[in-house]
């Protein structure tokens, strides 16, 4: 054999580890051979082995265990200081409402005509070419009786002084103020990108950070530079600098989105993570419906962006009052700031050390010298099962928020030939009062079916309207036409209005629900870089909206067929994924590996169930030691016990 022709060219010195990476052992442990000729039956030689040194040894098992040994030992969520800080992850959710969704009104397009005065004193006025289109709302046009020019584009275009109605509560905003309009109206789209792909990046980069250096330095150099960047674009000279400066701003609000996120659903006990979690997202959803008033009373869109800003002022008192994640400390064997940290925790909720019945104080000092252990995101790729459930999520994500533009376009569109609605703060407050409706029903859903119950459940609603509204929509369109049909066009719009709600309704659940599903299955030590993926994902998928608008709806249908065959794709895909609900959340990688497959349905009482739990798994771990002890077997012999010819 091989082996033994290295062996004997060595002189018979050290072995040569096996093909599956270990060194065989003689039977009685002891010393090797002396040099000299080898045997004449070199295949039934024993092979005698030097001693190899024990492996070092694993972390203790309790510390490992925060949901069931750490967090109990704290009180759980019943400690008022853990309290405290779930309240102060809550209340930067209503400033981060403000931000993300003030591009509806310092980049709304607003009626414009152009105004020109002659020497009398009158003017005359014309409305730009299709604009009434673009804007949503026909309403406002130039005082009647005055004409129109029967001209080009180029010459309506051709304007010295802009007149506007802007319709979202300001005086003046970034369209008015730098006239984007007209040849310059691709300009509104490249600002609405920059917050987007601020966010995106923002994402993919911080969640990396976080786990490298932790959550509480991502969350404060975040907040510090989203004040210096988020002032400054109030401070914008043109549309380049607003751009510009309007990217940073989204990539630190990103940084604060996504800490918060993870320290928030590290802090909590298993079955109070949702909850914790969709408190947030109302908090968030109120700062969406406060937006327009806050809009009416500030009047300029300078003065607008400094206040959506100046209330992170307060966060920087969290440099003081906010601690580093334990879980994530723990996690990581960071254990002498983890003591410090549990020493903090127990003066704080005044508790005393003598409630630790399973010694988590004791077995963190016999610990305390091990040295930290951080992962980053990309170890993720040498797993056999993490990798698919974070990707499934992501595409999940992608999908709810990228075809939730789809259902919203075609409800503006539907709206504006049914005279539903005229005006900005009705189509603003019906889409988020939609919103509203999809994280209310979350709440029983997912508490009655689970994470992947309700996924699943909102995302086959998402395909059925998006699938009706495509083929059935098209169907009534041809009946219509025909004289004795019965129908009108107008009982086709209410159709397609009506899966549009049931849409948005649906996608806004997927999308939500794909985030935190990804938060509780992805292990502690990599969970900012899973968080950073899905939100990325979701970020791509919003970016699909200034896009389309980019292109003039140019390639809409392509676009919403799309995003329906990725529905189809998703629903197989979530009948993949672990059930996390009242799960222990993974804290390493094996731990995330670890999660297996449950039946959607629990089987009936005295059946067997198909898939086998994490306690009745075997370990097949042992199956590569079994070929040290083969070596008496004979050469000729083969796996199966046959004898070769």
């Amino acid at each position: 054999m091989a082996i033994d022709r290295r062996r004997e060219a060595g002189g018979g010195g050290r072995p040569l580890p096996e093909e599956n990476g270990s060194v065989p052992g003689a039977a009685g442990g002891g010393a090797a051979a002396p040099p000299g000729p080898p045997p004449a039956n070199a295949a039934g030689a024993e092979i005698q082995a030097v001693p190899v040194p024990p492996p070092a040894a694993a972390c203790s098992p309790l510390l490992l265990d925060y949901d069931g040994s750490v967090l109990p030992f704290l009180g759980g969520l019943g400690g008022g200081y853990q309290r405290t800080l779930v309240l102060l992850t809550w209340v930067p959710a209503l400033f981060i409402g403000f931000s993300k969704f003030s591009d509806s009104f310092l980049l709304d397009q607003p009626d414009f005509w152009c105004r020109e005065a002659d020497g009398q004193g009158n003017w005359s006025a014309s409305l730009a070419p299709g604009h009434a289109n673009r804007s949503g709302n026909g309403s406002i046009f130039p005082p009647p009786g005055l004409p129109t020019p029967a001209g080009g584009n180029a010459s309506e275009c051709d304007c010295h002084e802009w007149h506007y109605r802007i319709r979202a509560g300001l005086v003046q905003n970034v369209v008015s103020k730098w006239d984007l309009v007209c040849d310059s109206a691709w300009k509104v789209h490249i600002a609405k990108f920059s917050l987007l792909v601020g966010l995106i990046f923002g994402h993919l980069i911080t969640g990396c950070i976080a786990d490298w250096v932790g959550r509480r330095p991502v969350l404060l150099f975040s907040v510090i530079l989203i004040l210096v960047f988020g002032l400054s674009v109030a401070l914008s000279v043109n549309v380049t600098m607003f751009s510009t400066l309007r990217f940073f701003e989204g990539f630190c609000l990103a940084g604060i989105v996504l800490s918060l996120y993870a320290l928030r659903i590290e802090l909590c006990p298993p079955g109070h993570r949702f909850m914790i979690t969709m408190v947030a997202s109302f908090i968030e959803m109120a700062g969406q419906f406060l937006m327009p008033g806050l809009a009416a009373l500030c009047r300029d869109w300078q003065v607008l962006q400094a206040v959506i800003i100046c209330p992170f002022l307060l966060m920087l008192l969290y440099w003081v009052i906010f601690p580093e994640s334990l879980r994530w400390l723990m996690a990581t064997q960071q254990f002498e700031a983890s003591k410090e940290l549990i020493l903090q925790f127990t003066h704080k909720n005044r508790m005393n050390m003598e409630s630790d019945i399973k010694g988590v104080v004791p077995e963190l000092e016999k610990e305390i010298a091990r040295r930290p252990k951080k992962v980053c995101i990309v170890k993720v790729v040498g797993t056999r099962n993490l990798w698919k459930n974070i990707v499934v999520l992501c595409v999940n994500s992608l999908t709810g928020y990228g075809i939730h533009h789809c259902f919203a376009k075609s409800m503006m569109g539907h709206e504006a030939k049914m005279a539903i609605t005229h005006n900005f703060y009705a189509d603003y407050y019906t889409m988020a009062g939609i919103a509203l409706a999809s994280c209310l029903a979350m709440c029983p859903v997912v508490g009655f079916l689970g994470r992947r119950g309700g996924l699943l459940l909102f995302m086959i609603l998402t395909a059925l309207a998006s699938l009706l509204q495509l083929g059935l929509l098209n169907l009534i369109g041809k009946y219509s036409q025909l004289p004795d049909s019965g129908m009108s066009d107008s009982v086709k719009d209410k159709f397609s209005t009506a899966f549009s709600i049931v849409g948005m309704f649906s996608s806004h659940a997927v999308g939500s629900l794909s985030v935190f599903f990804c938060a509780e299955i992805t292990p502690t030590v990599i969970r900012g870089g899973g968080l950073g993926l899905v939100l990325a994902s979701a970020g791509f998928g919003r970016l699909t909206a200034p896009i389309m608008e980019l292109h003039n709806q140019k390639g809409y249908f392509l676009h919403h067929v799309i995003f329906a065959c990725c529905t189809l794709i998703c629903i197989i895909c979530i009948l993949l994924l672990p059930e996390s609900k009242n799960q222990n959340l993974p804290e390493n990688i094996p731990d995330g590996e670890h999660y297996t497959r449950q039946p959607l349905l629990p089987h009936r009482k005295g059946e067997q169930p198909l898939l086998l739990t994490n306690s009745e798994l075997k370990d097949y771990s042992g199956l590569h030691d079994s070929a040290a002890v083969s070596d008496g077997i004979s050469e000729n012999t083969t796996a199966n016990g046959m004898k070769s010819m």
